[in-house]
């Protein structure tokens, strides 16, 4: 039914169509679909080639079925971690999603429910953790609802529903500047250390950063490969680190890799400006490499009164 979960004929029929060439929004309107639901299918069981696979599309259906459990406790955070560290990065984290345009409020609940527990949390969880009043969330929860970055499950020991994040949330979110998206994967990959890898909390995380990577490349018009993206990040640590020029040579034997991996890595730095934001990569007469700071991040008189104040 239009608005339920795609069935295996619908599938099919999507593979089928699309084999013939017809567009996502000419798919969804012969199923009676939103066109997001196409886009979204399409893009969470897409091959490297762009080909679209039914059968992994079923399976992994299958496997977000049985994944889903009755509602439990609420995890605690990672061992270790400090309150007022998690509520700084709640704060940091919001900020930084506030920035594309999604209101404050609703952004730090987002952020709670990204560092909750498997199973999520109530609205009273969220309430009591946030310090704000029951009608905040309640706003911010349908908001977030509205643009499908929130499920709602019921909680099986209480007539409560509980609100978490979907592991495929970030095939519906929302369009932003290239930039924005590049300091929310860097961000999500600082949420991975604290957390921890494994950690629901902290394999969300590692989704998010690798799905902000890719879309800041497809809105900026790259066809990188995520590794060649990784490479330049490396690079762009291995410079910094250094702290002075290197030539292509010193960073063959520093990084231990290949000529032509290093060669790629400082192409996809030079053409794809928002990897290395907000540094940018400088070719020395010498053929040495360093990083400078882009020059659209500071204007004139910022930059003249840096250079006095030295």
């Amino acid at each position: 039914m239009p608005g339920g979960r795609l069935t295996d004929e619908d599938r099919r029929q999507i593979a089928d169509w699309l084999a013939e060439g017809l567009a996502y929004a000419e798919i969804a309107r012969r199923l009676g679909r939103p066109t997001s639901t196409v886009s979204r299918e399409v893009a969470r069981n897409g091959a490297p080639s762009g080909a679209y696979l039914a059968d992994h599309a079923r399976e992994s259906a299958g496997q977000r079925a049985r994944r889903r459990r009755p509602a439990g406790p609420a995890e605690p955070v990672a061992d270790g971690q400090q309150a007022d560290e998690v509520r700084a990065f709640v704060d940091e984290f919001a900020a930084l999603l506030a920035a594309t345009g999604m209101p404050r409020m609703t952004a730090r609940v987002f952020v709670c429910l990204l560092t909750a527990g498997a199973d999520g949390l109530t609205s009273a969880e969220l309430v009591r953790q946030l310090h704000v009043s029951p009608a905040s969330v309640s706003k911010s929860v349908s908001s977030l609802e509205a643009m499908e970055l929130v499920a709602r499950t019921a909680d099986r020991t209480s007539r409560r529903k509980r609100y978490l994040v979907d592991d495929e949330v970030w095939l519906s979110a929302w369009q932003a500047d290239t930039d924005a998206h590049g300091r929310i994967a860097t961000a999500a990959r600082r949420g991975i250390e604290i957390f921890g890898s494994g950690t629901p909390a902290g394999d969300r995380f590692d989704r998010m950063g690798r799905f902000f990577a890719r879309l800041s490349e497809h809105m900026s018009g790259s066809g990188l490969a995520e590794p060649v993206v990784y490479d330049a990040l490396t690079v762009v640590a291995a410079l910094v680190h250094a702290g002075r020029p290197l030539a292509r040579d010193a960073l063959l034997a520093a990084l231990d890799w290949p000529r032509e991996r290093v060669a790629a890595a400082l192409h996809a730095i030079e053409h794809e400006p928002a990897i290395a934001d907000p540094l940018a990569l400088r070719t020395l007469p010498t053929g040495d490499h360093c990083l400078v700071p882009r020059a659209d991040r500071l204007n004139a008189a910022q930059r003249a009164a840096l250079e006095q104040s030295g």
